[in-house]
């Protein structure tokens, strides 16, 4: 089992900057072996993909609507994965879900395995 927990999120004015962070730990959980994602839910609506980062953190993917204003990056060596979000607009407003998977990353909700608790972040207009 791989546990996650997410924090960092908040209330931020339109234009504003969060830092989220999330802790992977486990028995079986081994960083050359997990890719790692944010995904994000807003009420009434579904769970999307955000970013995902490979294992080495060599290639990072980003959904359209958040390129150029949030970046992923990982450190192996404190089992964390990030979600650095400048300019934040009152759309970015959701849940933020931290994932993991054991192989390739991928922009696809199901190819993921474990699923932190969600950490809120509210952007004001």
């Amino acid at each position: 089992q791989v546990q996650l927990v997410e924090s960092g999120g908040g209330l931020v004015q339109a234009g504003g900057s969060l830092r989220l962070s999330c802790a992977a730990s486990g028995r079986t959980f081994s960083n050359y072996l997990y890719a790692m994602a944010w995904f994000r839910q807003a009420p009434g609506k579904e769970r999307d993909f955000v970013a995902a980062i490979t294992w080495d953190g060599g290639t990072t993917y980003i959904t359209d609507s958040v390129k150029g204003r949030f970046t992923i990056s990982r450190d192996n060596a404190k089992n964390m994965v990030y979600l650095q979000m400048n300019d934040l607009k009152p759309e970015d407003t959701a849940v933020y879900y931290c994932t993991s998977r054991r192989g390739p990353a991928s922009t696809g909700r199901g190819a993921y395995e474990y699923w932190g608790q969600g950490t809120q972040v509210t952007v004001s207009s």
